[in-house]
Parts: structure tokens; C-alpha cells; sequence
């Protein structure tokens, strides 16, 4: 998003109704956190999107073009058409004569013979792409408990710069205002908390994909020493998703995690 000139410039696109609806008190205080960069002005639900985009005309990051919707339509249609029945399988799902489904985050989600998805939790693109991307190229091999940053994937050091900034920088952030963050992730995806894994204060796995763990690694504050928090890949992760498709998945979780913190009126700060 272009930088605002002031908080006025902002300020002057917004209804001044200090609806609260975007997590701030007032209007102005918003647009005080948009100026910062500490929110998006799209943040704000009742605000013209074409207004929006006179101010940042930069797409949001989680916008969809037509050419990605395409995409994921093609995959569809390519998945559908597959040995369903033999991918279930190799990617430790279930098949029927319906469709195959999987575990995402403990919860139903699958694709019939039509191309048709059908899930138990929301469907959007960063669980839709992966999930495409898994059953079609997952290679079947086991998850080894052995944990691997992402620039330690193929292909991921080119990417970790941004992988950190959308991922483990914000997830942190998360972490460090929302003290209920690792109880909450847990209870609410099926994860477990597992004992001094890199001698982390505290380290969470979450059954992303049947054969993607990904586990979460927080080390508070301490000391004049600053937070920190890394996410990791079961070594495996080459075999059976891939780097571009890890990404979309952090990146993913971690827009899930700031709703789930706002939705507790806590504002993430960027």
C-alpha cells in the first residue's frame, strides 16, 4: 500500500461513524494505525473497496485474481479426473465412492468426482491451493518427526525473506499480544504442545496435511532479549507438498490467527 501523506488523508476516507467494526475505538485511531502501517485501510468493513482503492491501489494480499481463480478451477477439474481411490491412499485419506477426503487442521475436507470441494471448515485459496497441490503430488512418505526451517526447503531460501515477513514476523506479533494464542491454536485445530523442541519456551504442532505437520516455536520475552518465533516443516514436506505451497500455508494460518486475535478486540501491530 502507498504511504499516506498524513493521518488525515486517511481519515477523510472513512464514514467517521466510529463503528468499532474494524477492532479500533474510533475512526481516527485507525486511521492513525494505517498511517503507521500497523493496519490495512481495507481493514475497515464498511469503507467503499473502490474508495479503497483510490488511497492503495495496490491489490490486498489476500485478493484473488481471475488468472488464480482459473488455476485453482483447472486443478480442480485435474484432481477430479485422477485415481481418487489411489491417491487416498498415498496421502493418508479416505475414499468413497463420492469423493476423497482428508484431515485439514483436524477438520473434514474433500473433493468428489465432479471437482466439487466439500469441507467442514471455510474453503478459501491458501487451503484450497495446497490441498489441490497435495493430493496431487503428495509422494506418500512419512512424516520422520526431523524439523526443517522453510528456507531449508527446495527452493525456500529464495523465498524465506518473504516467508518471514507474512509468516513468522506476524504470527509472532500474535503471540506476543494474545497470551491465550497457543492454548487457543490448539483446542481449536487439533494440535498438541510437545516438550523443549529447540529449546523453545513453548512449541506447538498442528496437523496441517495428514503427512504436513508443521510445528510453531515461541520464545518469549526475556531479559532485554525480544520474542521470537519460528515455524518449521517435518523434513518430508519436500516429498509431499513442495515450497511454494508451504508458503501459501504459513502465510495462510497466519491471516487465520490475526482474525482469530481480532475477533478477541486485539489489535495486531504490524
Amino acid at each position: 500500500m502507498a504511504k499516506p501523506e498524513n493521518v488525515m488523508q486517511v481519515f477523510s476516507l472513512l464514514d467517521k461513524s466510529n463503528c468499532r467494526k474494524c477492532g479500533e475505538k474510533t475512526c481516527l485511531a485507525f486511521a492513525g494505525m494505517v498511517y503507521q502501517g500497523r493496519r490495512s485501510i481495507y481493514d475497515c468493513p464498511v469503507l467503499d473497496p473502490a474508495v479503497a482503492a483510490r488511497f492503495a491501489p495496490e491489490v490486498r494480499e489476500d485478493h484473488v485474481s481471475q488468472a488464480e481463480v482459473d488455476g485453482l478451477e483447472t486443478l480442480k477439474q485435474m484432481v477430479a479426473r485422477s485415481d481418487l481411490k489411489e491417491a487416498a491412499a498415498r496421502i493418508g485419506g479416505n475414499f468413497s465412492g463420492e469423493g476423497l477426503t482428508i484431515k485439514i487442521l483436524g477438520k473434514d475436507f474433500g473433493i468428489d468426482t465432479q471437482g466439487n470441494i466439500c469441507s467442514d471448515i471455510h474453503v478459501n485459496p491458501w487451503i484450497t491451493g495446497p490441498f489441490l497441490i497435495y493430493v496431487m503430488n503428495c509422494q506418500g512418505s512419512d512424516v520422520v518427526g526431523e524439523w526443517v526451517s522453510f528456507r531449508e526447503l527446495r527452493g525456500g531460501k529464495e523465498r524465506y525473506p518473504l516467508f518471514r515477513k507474512r509468516c513468522e514476523e506476524a504470527m509472532k506479533r500474535v503471540a506476543d499480544i494474545y497470551t491465550d494464542f497457543f492454548n487457543d491454536i490448539t483446542d481449536l485445530f487439533q494440535g498438541r504442545q510437545v516438550d523443549s523442541l529447540f529449546e523453545s519456551d513453548i512449541s506447538v504442532v498442528l496437523p496441517v496435511l495428514p503427512k504436513v505437520p508443521l510445528m510453531i516455536c515461541y520464545w518469549k520475552k526475556d531479559e532485554g532479549m525480544g520474542s521470537s518465533l519460528n515455524v518449521f516443516f517435518d523434513r518430508t514436506v519436500d516429498d509431499n507438498l513442495g515450497a511454494e505451497a508451504a508458503f501459501t500455508l504459513g502465510a495462510g494460518l497466519t491471516q487465520m490467527f490475526e482474525r482469530l486475535a481480532l475477533k478477541h478486540g486485539l489489535v495486531v501491530a504490524a
